[in-house]
């Protein structure tokens, strides 16, 4: 057990991880915000949480460059920075709201399949001619038996894909090496 506790003592790993705890806690309180304002709290504005995670990710490649790196920082450490503090603040953001959704409110889940049901009858049209009516009906099916279940991979995959572009911009302009060794 103490090594397992070691492991993840390493300012690589820890530094990332409160951080990302941190921000799912913040995307969590948004959630909130935006239920309390009477908006679709799992409509396409939560995404606008994203920003929640790209700060706290600037603000924790350079703590850790300025405090354990001593002004240095390697394009790797950037990396696993940025992709350890995203995948956990998702993980905690998605059981949060899967939490709120199964025990508190049920209504904001049912209120989503709506939205997404209205949402895919708009498309209907574009959606037949472009991939034929057999398409529609297996979103339709899929889309009308959607559990609460779905929103952790949902949370988890949509913050990946997005996480690619901004931890790599962010890894990169944060970098800087010792290139004394090459003197």
């Amino acid at each position: 057990m103490k090594a397992i506790i070691a492991y993840f003592n390493h300012p690589l790993l820890k530094i990332p991880l409160l951080a990302g705890l941190l921000t799912g806690a913040l995307c969590f309180l948004y959630f909130l915000a935006l239920y309390a304002v009477g908006v679709p709290a799992l409509g396409n504005i939560r995404v606008l949480d994203y920003g929640i995670h790209i700060i706290v990710m600037i603000a924790t490649v350079w703590y850790y460059r300025k405090s354990i790196g001593q002004g240095r920082l390697h394009l790797w450490e950037g990396l696993t920075i940025g992709y350890v503090l995203n995948t956990v603040a998702a993980l905690v953001t998605g059981w949060l709201i899967y939490l709120f959704v199964t025990q508190i409110d049920p209504d904001v889940f049912a209120q989503y399949v709506v939205n997404s049901k209205k949402l895919l009858l708009e498309g209907k049209k574009q959606i037949t001619d472009q991939f034929g009516s057999e398409t529609f009906d297996e979103q339709w099916s899929k889309v009308s038996n959607m559990t609460p279940g779905v929103l952790l991979p949902d949370e988890l995959t949509k913050k990946t894909a997005l996480a690619v572009l901004p931890v790599l911009i962010i890894s990169l302009i944060f970098r800087k090496q010792d290139y004394s060794v090459l003197q």
